[in-house]
């Protein structure tokens, strides 16, 4: 009996004990923050009340935490309330407003698209018209938020705007019922050939699976066989997006070995998820390449790894940016938010992608992704980073990988460089400029005679001498020093570009990309791979 209650208060005071070691803990935790926030608000009255001019306590206060948020890692953030609705809709996926997009040049307001469905379009507001007016006010030397300001608004409401478009004598005025506006994550998906389809994602929002279902479907049905999903410079956004997309190309396994897509591990256990693939899907025998570039990251880069643990498919391009980190967002009582860190992910080989950011300035840490000397070509054993002092994992059939540093692609193709004046020409935005100038004067020829025929447009419109000589003269009269060696050099692409500008006025992304894919030697290169992503996956 006596050894059975030694045995029982033994059993109670470890619980005890350890019950009030976690307490302990949690009150000095508290204590420790109690603290620190009392000293803050000591400093930040002492500066109120002496400081030998007036201060701004809330600038003070977000300066504070965001050199709080410089200590920990470069991604997280804080956000203030102004920018918090933006940020907010690159998630949603929607807002409320005219549906158009657009860009200011020469302190005028241009419409880039109109958002297709939206009222803006439904409405015949084009590519290209200028709007100077609205509410019967002047909009010359309106700035970005000020056009977001009076544009954007409640479902619903309305506006009036002034439209000039060149070719008409008078303004145009419309009144624009606002409405809800899609933001779409697939930029366009078309078919190559007869076989190959292309599908370019520029983000992760809460709608992206949806519509690259659909785009894959339409695909499917005009005879896609293979597929190229283009993720570069597509910079990631949400998790289970990522897995939605990754889980379209991969089956599930089997119930001993079941196909895990991505995990994360946190400090914070109730932040640990694990996500496995299912079986199903009309795509996972789809023959698969994925281009990435420098700028992708977070879920671009755990659908690429994924896709290269599983060896499901080939990987081409650049080493992605290397974001293994998740944030979790709370909104704060200001209106303002805190995006914070809360967990790493880990593709299915126990890989971490995430750069390290230890020691290093933001601006280093960024610089560096897109600095590093890859050599050009087949990496499907990965052998060129054979040097590396990053760890080592395999993939499902046995092949090395590494982490700590991105994606690296299988097979590594480099965007070539342009030259400084091709750089200098596409950073002033002079190709678009040029072209909506052309399409006021000359140019509404050309809209006359193919603005409605596709097929006609792009085996029969050609950038000519004369065109050339023209462009050649805008570029002089915007004080842009010609360098003939550089100007002949990326003549091929120049030439491309403006045909694919004037394309984009026509047909917006569908008349772009089908242009500017004959000059992107990553997309080329790409095509011709299909025999050996076939073979990494098993499906010849």
């Amino acid at each position: 009996m006596k050894s059975k209650i030694s045995i029982w208060t033994g059993f109670i005071l470890i619980a005890v004990s350890l019950f009030a070691g976690m307490e302990i803990r949690q009150l000095v935790s508290k204590d420790i923050v109690d603290d620190q926030a009392n000293k803050f608000r000591e400093i930040l009255g002492l500066t109120e009340k002496y400081y030998v001019q007036e201060v701004d306590s809330k600038k003070l206060t977000e300066a504070a935490v965001e050199g709080l948020l410089d200590k920990l890692d470069p991604h997280s953030v804080y956000i203030a309330p102004r920018a918090l609705e933006q940020v907010t809709e690159e998630f949603k996926g929607e807002f409320e407003g005219i549906g158009i997009r657009f860009t200011i040049r020469n302190d005028s307001i241009f419409v880039v698209e109109p958002i297709g469905g939206g009222p803006s379009a439904r409405l015949g507001i084009q590519t290209n018209d200028r709007i100077v007016r609205i509410n019967d006010t002047s909009s010359i030397g309106y700035k970005n938020d000020q056009v977001l300001a009076r544009l954007r608004g409640p479902k619903g409401t309305r506006v009036k705007v002034g439209i000039y478009r060149p070719g008409e004598k008078e303004l145009l005025d419309y009144e624009i019922v606002r409405d809800k506006i899609a933001l779409i994550s697939v930029d366009v998906s078309l078919m190559m050939n007869s076989e190959v389809g292309y599908v370019s994602v520029n983000r992760f929002s809460d709608k992206t699976n949806v519509e690259l279902v659909q785009a894959l479907t339409r695909l499917k049905q005009q005879g896609m066989k293979r597929l190229i999903l283009d993720l570069r410079a597509n910079p990631g956004g949400l998790l289970e997006q990522a897995f939605e997309m990754a889980d379209l190309f991969l089956d599930g396994g089997t119930e001993k070995d079941p196909h895990k897509i991505v995990y994360t591990k946190a400090r914070e256990k109730g932040f640990e998820e694990v996500f496995y693939a299912k079986t199903g899907q009309p795509f996972e025998k789809l023959p698969l390449i994925i281009l990435l570039s420098n700028y992708s990251a977070s879920a671009s880069e755990i659908v690429a790894g994924a896709i290269q643990d599983w060896d499901r498919g080939l990987i081409v391009g650049e080493t992605s940016f290397g974001k293994g980190l998740v944030q979790r967002q709370w909104r704060l009582s200001d209106g303002s938010a805190l995006r914070l860190t809360i967990a790493r992910y880990y593709t299915p080989s126990g890989r971490l992608i995430q750069r390290e950011y230890e020691g290093k300035e933001k601006e280093a840490y960024q610089k560096e992704a897109f600095d590093r000397q890859e050599k050009e070509g087949e990496n499907f054993d990965h052998k060129a980073e054979g040097d590396s002092t990053r760890p080592t994992f395999k993939t499902h059939a046995g092949r090395i990988v590494y982490g700590g540093g991105g994606i690296t692609p299988d097979y590594v193709i480099k965007a070539p460089p342009f030259t400084p004046l091709t750089q200098n020409i596409l950073r002033r935005g002079l190709v678009d400029l040029f072209v909506s100038t052309y399409l006021d004067g000359k140019g509404l020829r050309i809209r006359t005679e193919y603005a409605k025929d596709w097929n006609r447009f792009k085996s029969s419109f050609a950038v000519t001498g004369d065109l050339l000589e023209e462009f050649r003269a805008f570029l002089t009269k915007s004080e842009m020093k010609i360098d003939e060696k550089e100007f002949e050099k990326d003549l091929p692409f120049i030439k491309t570009r403006l045909k694919a500008t004037f394309a984009r006025n026509f047909w917006g992304n569908e008349g772009w990309y089908p242009m500017m894919l004959q000059v992107d030697t990553q997309f080329q290169k790409a095509l011709n791979l299909f025999p050996e992503a076939e073979k990494i996956a098993k499906l010849n």
